[in-house]
């Protein structure tokens, strides 16, 4: 497999071939701080799929397309993860993937349940690829639970983009 944690990330790629897959999800993470205006660079994409079986099986098989391992295990025996592993894990070990790393979150701390995230979700196309963004509100509560350094950063910038009007569907 040519991915790895160090390639290039191609968002492109990435959302074409998760919508050719058919699968329900909202970006997330350091993805979705930049679409809401926050600068600053980002390695992964992070998304929170639909938890619904028939979803995650179709995650599974998009997986399966991007060859995707898990992160530091290259190599044909390191497994992509089965539909079973997904329903399971809050936290999916990061994939690398021939497209950039991708990291799967069924829980986050201070996330809404999955269909009021979606909700709320911002939809952009991207190259005629509709891609739901987590709103910056949510974004800022899940980053606020998770009160990592660099998510204290995002706090303050993505709060100042929302109260001045620029952040994305603000």
């Amino acid at each position: 497999m040519s991915g790895s944690p160090d390639r290039a990330l191609d968002l492109r790629e990435l959302f074409r071939l998760l919508a050719a897959g058919r699968v329900d999800y909202v970006v997330i993470g350091g993805v979705a701080a930049q679409v809401h205006g926050r600068r600053r660079t980002t390695k992964d994409l992070d998304i929170m799929p639909a938890p619904d079986d028939a979803n995650l099986d179709r995650l599974a098989r998009a997986l399966a397309e991007l060859e995707a391992r898990p992160a530091g295990l290259a190599g044909a025996s390191a497994p992509t993860p089965t539909p079973e592993q997904l329903r399971h894990a809050a936290i999916v070990p990061p994939l690398a993937t021939h497209h950039g790393e991708l990291h799967i979150c069924n829980s986050v701390p201070g996330a809404a349940p999955y269909q009021e995230l979606r909700a709320r979700a911002l939809v952009t196309d991207l190259d005629g690829i509709p891609v739901a963004i987590v709103s910056v509100d949510d974004l800022i509560a899940m980053k606020h639970a998770l009160g990592r350094p660099g998510d204290i950063e995002d706090i303050a910038a993505l709060t100042a983009l929302a109260r001045e009007g620029t952040a994305a569907g603000a």
